[in-house]
């Protein structure tokens, strides 16, 4: 939708409200709800603005210390939330709304640099110097129980009801179960703009995902952000819950594979050559950056506690820093052929933030082209039981490499770098002060 239909919308009195949008630090949609005419005759051309504490919370909204952006000492000013009308859509699984992504900007006009969306626009801005652009797809896969949101919550999210009962990866009689609700999410976010390719089971308990087709960096992280958070209101409407977290129980995970490659602004593809695999030079060097620098920057990958229960042997989550040709057991997998080729890096979970990942992965893929990186041959077999390195055990171990990274301060710069690792210390410190069930049931009677 653009700003005249909007218009023509709002005077037909179609459209009401318009969401004004921004995702934070953990990938969530923060903004405000505005009247579709204050919208129009102000914010469209002048923004808004918002407070600077959403990208210096917790995932509670409690205001912690350690950001150098925002504090009580500073006063919790405002930021600009200015428009990016490109991202104007409709919100067909909410009454009379539109909305649209938001950047973030300071008075004088510069960029709020820890944002997530301004972090990947820098990458972006990296890869047009060389004539590039990046694609990408995500793949998000989230378990659905029949329990509301508020049950669940009552419940301390124990003894839920999974969707389905057994597993139903790639079962057409056994999605068939869930299927009014998948129906009316991809439905739903069909007319929100979005292009939605398929949907399928996955091997948990309830365990589903619908794919998108791949298009350029910004749009995809755009969209996934809104899918993520309508696919939640959307099941909340049907008065049933699904969860996008990493690991929420002892089965399979939650993941999110990104899919990424490079095209000239004729639509050329980058990294497709003639060299081994279908593999040009710089191709080569982009997936031997993603090697050389995963493991430092595996906090843009998994960014909480719980995003490491889903690195185990013989889960389809990756352990080995590899990369292999159509290898599941690898970190990184190359897939496609000629135009389709393209790296899918296996690392994200479902709580992964998409602009941060993307950003993380073309920085990689930057510094191995800049460095003339060599390709290591690719992987074959079980990469589980190789001797590669690990992508990190826990989020200490992330947090250690990632204030180490030099790629990561030169990519991103120390503001950032020094946000997103107070953010892992935060969660850290909340983590190890909880008082657990696991710690009770061991501890309780017995101890």
């Amino acid at each position: 939708m653009n700003l005249s239909e909007l218009r023509d919308e709002v005077g037909a009195g179609r459209i009401d409200t318009v969401l004004l949008a921004v995702a934070d630090m953990q990938g969530r949609l923060q903004g405000k709800r505005l009247a579709a005419r204050y919208f129009l005759e102000e914010v469209a051309e002048h923004a808004a603005e918002g407070c600077s504490y959403l990208l210096a919370v917790d995932v509670d909204m409690n205001t912690v210390a350690g950001y150098a952006m925002s504090s009580w000492d500073q006063g919790y000013g405002d930021f600009v939330m200015r428009p990016d009308l490109s991202t104007l859509r409709r919100v067909p699984w909410q009454e009379g709304t539109a909305m649209l992504m938001a950047d973030l900007v300071w008075e004088d006009g510069t960029d709020v640099t820890p944002s997530p969306r301004q972090v990947l626009l820098g990458q972006l801005a990296r890869l047009r110097e060389r004539g590039w652009r990046a694609f990408v797809g995500t793949e998000l896969e989230f378990v659905v129980y029949a329990d509301t949101y508020e049950d669940a919550w009552r419940r301390a999210y124990r003894d839920l009801t999974p969707a389905n009962l057994y597993n139903v990866d790639y079962s057409l009689l056994g999605t068939a179960r869930v299927e009014p609700l998948l129906r009316r999410i991809r439905l739903g976010m069909e007319g929100a703009g979005m292009y939605v390719e398929s949907a399928k089971g996955e091997c948990n308990l309830g365990q589903h995902e619908i794919a998108f087709r791949f298009t350029e960096a910004t749009a995809t992280c755009d969209n996934h952000v809104i899918y993520k958070n309508g696919a939640k209101e959307i099941a909340a409407q049907e008065g049933m819950s699904l969860t996008f977290m990493a690991k929420p129980n002892q089965r399979e995970g939650n993941s999110c594979h990104i899919h990424l490659s490079l095209r000239t602004p004729e639509g050329e593809p980058v990294m497709a050559g003639d060299g081994p695999h279908g593999l040009s030079e710089t191709g080569r060097r982009f997936i031997a950056g993603q090697l050389a620098c995963l493991r430092e920057m595996t906090l843009m990958h998994a960014p909480n506690i719980n995003s490491y229960k889903r690195y185990v042997q013989g889960s389809f989550a990756p352990t080995a820093v590899k990369w292999g040709v159509d290898n599941r057991t690898c970190a990184m997998r190359l897939v496609g052929h000629g135009p389709s080729l393209r790296i899918e890096n296996r690392v994200p979970g479902g709580d992964v933030n998409p602009y941060l990942a993307v950003a993380a992965m073309i920085a990689a893929g930057l510094h191995g082209v800049e460095n003339g990186l060599e390709l290591e041959e690719a992987f074959t077999g079980n990469a589980y039981s190789s001797d590669a390195e690990t992508v990190p055990h826990t989020l200490r171990d992330a947090l250690e490499l990632w204030e180490g990274s030099k790629v990561a301060r030169e990519a991103f710069g120390e503001d950032v770098v020094a946000h997103y690792a107070n953010n892992a210390r935060v969660e850290l410190t909340a983590f190890e002060a909880a008082v657990t069930d696991w710690e009770l049931f061991r501890g309780f009677e017995r101890m």
